[in-house]
């Protein structure tokens, strides 16, 4: 989906002349040339926008400037730390946690100018519409998926390298529209992100103490296929629900395997 002002270099703060006050962006990214500026023009909105780059050797950072964006450079960091270097920095009370591949919709914007006018809660979940190779995804846990992106300055997300989330205990509502996602590319670009998240989640296991069998190894990747395209109904998907399904499963193979070389390697020493 291509929103309004996608190709528009504006300064953000410029393209809507009457946005509420208090909101504060923040977008990790890592070579995101090509999806950045939809989800920025899709925030123009906002009071301020601050993109924190983990090092990105394409346009990424150039694009963030010239929508009027600012660049903070965190290498090294998971993105928990990118994203909390991000809020440290912050001059709005609110914060709204955003992904590059994400877009803000105009139902979506109306309900967080509404929060955070009169804020009954202290945060508030986001229902995604998540979309998977050109068609949208409305079943399964993708289709009930909610995350708290709209909270105050106050709160950090934790620095786990996998499945970062919010460190805090605080009553929460649900914001009415939807925020419009696509994790991935294409089928490559999900294969690469499923090696590259096994090996930070064998990393975050093995910090953890944790250690792997057989049993891990056979059992999980099959509980995980057999869950998301039986018991959640993604083999109403057609080929899509199988594929999508198979690299999930393929995932928490990886995951395990990855684990199981890195012991390997630490008795070899």
């Amino acid at each position: 989906m291509t929103y309004p002002n996608s190709n528009v270099g504006l300064p953000l703060a410029e393209h809507v002349p009457d946005r509420p006050a208090g909101v504060s962006v923040v977008i990790p990214t890592l070579n995101e040339a090509d999806r950045l500026p939809d989800c920025l023009a899709s925030v123009a909105w906002a009071d301020e926008v601050i993109v924190v780059d983990g090092g990105s050797t394409d346009a990424t950072t150039d694009i963030a400037r010239r929508f009027g964006a600012r660049v903070l450079v965190v290498t090294g960091a998971t993105i928990g730390r990118q994203k909390n270097a991000a809020i440290e920095v912050a001059t709005h009370p609110w914060i709204l946690s955003l992904d590059a591949d994400e877009r803000v919709t105009p139902e979506l914007q109306e309900s967080i100018e509404a929060a955070v006018r009169d804020p009954a809660r202290t945060a508030y979940r986001v229902h995604l519409r998540n979309h998977y190779l050109g068609a949208r995804y409305e079943r399964g846990a993708w289709g009930r998926d909610y995350h708290v992106r709209l909270f105050p300055k106050t709160s950090r997300w934790t620095t786990d390298r996998v499945h970062e989330r919010l460190d805090m205990q605080v009553p929460v509502a649900n914001l009415s529209g939807r925020l419009d996602h696509e994790s991935y590319r294409d089928l490559a670009h999900q294969m690469d992100k499923c090696v590259r998240y096994g090996a930070w989640g064998a990393a975050d296991m093995q910090e953890k103490g944790s250690t792997v069998t057989l049993r891990h190894l056979l059992l999980h990747p099959l509980w995980r296929f057999v869950k998301t395209y039986l018991v959640q109904g993604m083999w109403r998907e057609g080929m899509r629900g199988f594929l999508f399904c198979s690299t999930y499963a393929w995932g928490a193979f990886a995951k395990y395997a990855l684990l199981w070389d890195a012991q390997r390697k630490t008795r070899s020493l």
